[in-house]
């Protein structure tokens, strides 16, 4: 007999030795790193005690938090003219705010929802903060249209229900979606992050060492087993909740840019919002989850589970997401141009080089659209200070943005007896300066005492994960009695 190899045997050699490294997908956890280690680096930020860093960033945060509720209660007392706001400049500082906290908020439905249908594996790494950030973000977005109503006790009036006088909330006015649309989307963002933190809370559960802690865990995990009927119902939900989100992150900021499109002011009245905001939310909430991210992985070392494939990743999104917002501020011009409506031809040239020409020129010309154009060269993706930087631009030049479309549509009316500047008063300013170190404590408290990176769903994307993992064959390395093979 000849002892040549079989055919099956060449053909699986030949495929050994030439389809090696080139096609293999670089891993979303390096350094061969085991689920206990995952289990020990993320649980223990939540159970070592603050480090000294945290303690002095919350100090500050939370100083400018409460300087911050201060200025909101001295708005509730005094009235909407502590404010900057005139005629015509009936909206300004606070609507601006809104849209951009509420903006922000869109990257962690995003990278939850449709990327978990989608299949992504990488996005296990930064979802869960992702999604603590547009919790936060809502809420901070939430203070400013209640506020700005002038009486923050008759709110209740967008609710649908009659007052004593029979009056009924208009359900033709985008104002009015958008209380459902941000409450909609807020609730179910609640409930797709808390069941993304159920698995890790069980186990927090069963490491914790004190009563309180084990208690508190315990009733939040809803009595985690781990078992097969737990995991078939979670993945169940888990998908639902998924689905219900996605078509969310289309319709929430489409609903805002209805309280401008359905105008008939210069610059508003246009179809191309709706498209043009969510992709504007999806570019600034990118950049404002890696703004976060990148500190957070060098603090608590998390170089091997955050890797510069992530953040790779998210450039590329935000370089194209920052390539809709482009193409956008070029036909709202080319649009403007092509009407020949004299009114939004003249509403744009003075966008560009009216009274707050430096807004659009800073903001939106360089910020916007020139700085993400620098995640074209890979070395600039890899580079985590050019990533930072250009992120901090895009945070920037969103809000500029906001308040160009806003202010710079309202700032000069149809008759020039109607022309007046906006000039922020020291209420305005820090009270989005309040709203910042809101945000920024609440994400401090979120990592302090909650896992920020989910485990259960990066110990998945691990090879160990494979049911044939270690194997030569393809196939699950047991023995015909049962044992495993060492």
């Amino acid at each position: 007999m000849d002892s040549a190899p079989t055919a099956p045997e060449v053909i699986r050699g030949e495929a050994a030795t030439s389809v090696e490294q080139p096609l293999a997908r670089p891993p979303l956890v390096l350094n061969r790193r085991s689920f206990s280690w995952l289990t020990e680096r993320i649980s223990g930020v939540v159970e070592n005690p603050a480090p000294r860093w945290w303690w002095v960033c919350f100090t500050i945060t939370g100083t400018i938090a409460m300087f911050g509720m201060f200025c909101l209660g001295y708005q509730i007392s005094t009235g909407v003219g502590t404010w900057g706001l005139n005629h015509p400049v009936g909206w300004a500082w606070d609507i601006t705010n809104f849209v951009f906290w509420i903006g922000i908020g869109h990257a962690g439905t995003l990278i939850s929802a449709i990327l978990y249908l989608l299949h992504q594996k990488w996005r296990t790494s930064i979802n869960r903060s992702a999604e603590a950030m547009t919790l936060f973000a809502v809420m901070c977005a939430a203070i400013f249209p209640g506020v700005h109503v002038g009486r923050v006790w008759m709110a209740w009036y967008l609710a649908p229900l009659p007052n004593a006088f029979g009056i009924w909330p208009n359900f033709r006015s985008p104002l009015m979606w958008d209380v459902f649309a941000v409450s909609t989307y807020f609730t179910v963002s609640v409930l797709f992050w808390y069941t993304g933190l159920i698995p890790d809370l069980a186990t927090l559960r069963d490491r914790a060492t004190s009563k309180i802690k084990k208690f508190l865990f315990g009733f939040f995990a809803c009595g985690w087993r781990g078992s097969n009927r737990n995991w078939r119902h979670y993945e169940m939900a888990y998908l639902l909740l998924a689905g219900l989100a996605t078509p969310l992150v289309l319709s929430v900021h489409s609903v805002v840019s209805f309280d401008f499109a359905t105008s008939i002011l210069p610059t508003w009245h246009t179809t191309i919002f709706p498209p043009y905001f969510v992709a504007g939310a999806i570019f600034g909430g990118f950049a404002m989850v890696l703004t976060l991210m990148l500190p957070a992985r060098a603090m608590f070392k998390l170089h091997d589970i955050i890797t510069p494939q992530h953040i790779d990743k998210m450039a590329k999104i935000i370089l194209l997401t920052g390539s809709f917002v482009t193409y956008a501020y070029m036909m709202e011009f080319f649009t403007a141009w092509y009407s020949g409506n004299a009114y939004e031809r003249f509403a744009f040239w003075n966008r560009v080089f009216g009274p707050y020409w430096w807004y659009w020129w800073v903001g939106m010309l360089f910020c916007n659209m020139l700085s993400p154009q620098l995640f074209w060269f890979r070395w600039c993706r890899q580079n985590i200070f050019v990533v930072y930087f250009v992120c901090m631009c895009v945070n920037a030049g969103m809000w500029f943005e906001r308040f160009i479309i806003i202010v710079g549509g309202l700032h000069r009316d149809f008759l020039p007896s109607s022309w007046g500047l906006f000039i922020p008063t020291w209420v305005d300013l820090w009270t989005f300066i309040g709203t910042l170190g809101i945000f920024t404590s609440l994400f401090l408290l979120f990592v302090r005492f909650l896992p920020m990176i989910a485990m259960s769903e990066v110990k998945i994307t691990l090879p160990e994960a494979d049911a044939h993992y270690g194997s030569t064959n393809g196939q699950h390395p047991a023995a015909a009695g049962g044992k495993e093979r060492m």
